[in-house]
């Protein structure tokens, strides 16, 4: 990280690529909605993201692993929370793994890489998601000369006057 910023126009060429990457913010409401408010939310916090071990497919320089989220849920909501975030596959769909931390890497819950720590209640399991930080760190890892991207829990804004 070289610097942050919230206007890059006087980056940005013609030549450049723009891509815009889901987010799990896309379905938080829906869970809210079925009454499964996710913890960071009840907190008035940023979701918890971990650093995992699961490998992601190479391609041309960019590689690494993929950066988690999590929501602690009561098992019998599990699956309905399940369902409602797998209709969203562009979106990072259901969870990626769910109860076993250390089996993606994550050796403490309680504390994330990135994002806020949230409050895992007795009975509660983490449940884990894709994260739309996971292209952060296949760029860092690339070491392109210039790369521009958002920071976790502020997502894609544009101008587009």
């Amino acid at each position: 990280l070289v610097e942050e910023r919230t206007d890059i126009c006087d980056l940005w060429t013609d030549d450049m690529q723009a891509f815009l990457i889901g987010c799990s913010f896309s379905w938080e409401d829906l869970l809210e909605q079925a009454g499964l408010t996710p913890r960071h939310v009840e907190e008035g916090k940023n979701v918890p993201m971990y650093d995992s071990n699961i490998g992601l497919v190479p391609v041309g320089p960019f590689r690494g692993h993929m950066v988690v989220s999590m929501r602690p849920y009561l098992p019998q909501n599990i699956q309905a929370a399940s369902e409602i975030t797998g209709a969203f596959v562009s979106a990072h769909g259901p969870p990626v793994q769910v109860g076993e931390p250390e089996a993606i890497g994550v050796a403490d819950p309680l504390k994330p890489d990135y994002g806020d720590a949230v409050e895992v209640r007795d009975g509660e399991v983490p449940c884990f998601w894709a994260c739309g930080v996971t292209p952060a760190n296949a760029l860092r890892n690339a070491k392109l000369p210039l790369a521009i991207t958002h920071a976790p829990g502020h997502m894609f804004l544009a101008d587009i006057t």
